[in-house]
């Protein structure tokens, strides 16, 4: 019973905010509340809720203190240079921008956290989708399937916890999986290429005036709709307009507004903004190398190193307090909708645990493998990798979940090490979990819904853990 009640309050909270009917926050607290009750334990909601509160809470930290650290760090111009040679790149093709942003995704998850990705991309990119009128949905799906396939760093996350659980080294785990994942990325950028490719052809091929370059007046034209569009490259419109669209050659609406909005949705790439501290530039990268390397060798717990490297970036970059003030009050809506997210994910993931829902789930699946296909638990537990790694929080899967699959894997002859690299399949789903905090950064800041990122992204994310799955199998990984 509690197999199905488990299914089925997970069908329930996706199909609600799939289909709008419920906000995310609400249906992470109401969905599960209501199905504590019915599974009969509605007496000790109050302590599965608090149990998962604690457990999330240095999550909620790290992630607050992260969003101030790194809005500040894109403040003050240090992830400008990045930022400048994507954008060369993408010019205002849409072709180019959707491949940047898997680019740009994929380099800034070397850092290994996925909060801190989704921050620097979705500032980056997300005033050129919107001046090009491009679906932001496509932005955020391809950021977290990017960010997902990099995840699988022994920093990020999934590996330490394999590594952990099944008392193997991290490395052995992560440097035989290269060139599966890389394979995986190569797909990611290749998808990237295929939907920006379905961008250009809704909305035109359009290229940044080169006459006017640098200028904050940089305008669109259109390059793509046969002698017309070549007539027009270095023809000056108004902002937010375009020509030689694949409607026909007429110029779009300008954004709501006028050319005055589209000015201020620039404003997070304003090469002149007040903001800009360029003596400090290399303090800072200085700062955030440090910030990383911490992480890495694990000096102290992140929530700690974020709320130090907070500190520090906001005292010595804005010496004034009103300064620190704004800084704070720019960045809170996010830290706002971000915190309050994981601790109504912690309602969600308090009651699947705390009534034992997802541990019957679990069982029922794994038991459910016939005993045939023993030998070929590396297999089976890359496919198990995908459904229970959105399902579920990575702690429960590589902590409760890997453990019984090894020891099936290992009655068959199926050693530790290829389980572990196969439980890092289904990375490039997990980044779009609900109950991945991250992935509410991704959405909030990009104002997506969030049931309309999951329709977009789930079965793309799918696809790219299948492949992944289907090169360590190829290059005889797992």
């Amino acid at each position: 019973m509690l197999t199905i009640l488990g299914f089925v309050m997970i069908a329930t909270f996706l199909v609600l905010i799939m289909m709008k009917k419920m906000s995310p926050m609400g249906a992470l607290v109401l969905i599960p509340a209501l199905f504590c009750v019915l599974v009969g334990k509605g007496a000790h909601l109050g302590d599965y809720v608090l149990d998962g509160v604690g457990d999330l809470a240095p999550t909620a930290a790290m992630l607050m203190f992260a969003i101030i650290y790194f809005g500040v760090m894109i403040d003050v111009g240090l992830f400008d240079p990045i930022v400048r040679v994507i954008l060369r790149f993408c010019k205002a093709d849409p072709m180019r921008v959707v491949v940047g942003t898997a680019v740009l995704a994929a380099i800034v998850s070397l850092d290994g956290d996925g909060s801190t990705t989704f921050m620097i991309t979705v500032s980056a990119m997300v005033p050129l989708y919107r001046k090009l009128k491009m679906s932001l949905v496509v932005m955020t799906g391809v950021a977290a399937m990017a960010n997902g396939v990099m995840n699988t760093l022994p920093w990020g996350g999934p590996t330490a916890r394999a590594a952990a659980a099944l008392k193997v080294d991290a490395s052995d785990i992560f440097v035989p999986m290269i060139p599966a994942l890389a394979v995986g990325l190569l797909f990611v950028f290749a998808l990237s290429y295929g939907l920006g490719l379905r961008e250009r052809k809704r909305l035109g091929v359009l290229t940044l005036d080169e006459v006017t370059e640098g200028d904050p007046e940089t305008v669109l034209v259109g390059a793509g709709a046969g002698a017309e569009g070549a007539k027009g490259a270095g023809k000056r419109v108004g902002l937010g307009k375009r020509t030689g669209g694949a409607g026909g050659g007429t110029d779009a609406e300008a954004p709501a507004g006028g050319p005055a909005e589209a000015d201020d949705e620039f404003k997070g790439l304003d090469p002149n903004r007040a903001t800009l501290r360029p003596k400090l530039y290399w303090f800072n990268a200085a700062l955030t190398v440090t910030l990383l390397a911490l992480m890495i060798t694990e000096t102290l717990d992140i929530p700690v190193l974020f709320l130090l490297a907070a500190a520090v970036a906001l005292t010595v970059n804005f010496p004034r307090i009103a300064d620190q003030k704004a800084r704070i009050a720019a960045h809170a809506e996010n830290v706002v909708n971000v915190s309050g997210m994981v601790f109504a994910a912690a309602v969600f993931t308090g009651v699947l645990t705390g009534t034992g829902m997802v541990e019957h789930m679990a069982r029922w699946l794994v038991d459910g493998v016939p005993d045939a296909m023993g030998p070929q638990m590396g297999l089976v537990t890359g496919v198990l990798s995908i459904p229970l790694t959105y399902f579920m929080s990575n702690d429960g899967f590589y902590f409760g979940i890997v453990p019984i699959l090894a020891e099936a894997g290992h009655a068959h002859g199926v050693g530790a090490l290829e389980i572990a690299r196969a439980s890092l399949v289904g990375q490039a789903l997990h980044m779009s979990s609900p109950l991945v905090p991250a992935v509410y950064v991704l959405v909030g800041m990009a104002k997506v819904e969030f049931g309309d990122h999951t329709r977009f992204t789930v079965k793309w994310a799918v696809l790219t853990s299948l492949v992944v799955l289907a090169a360590g199998l190829a290059f005889g990984i797992i």
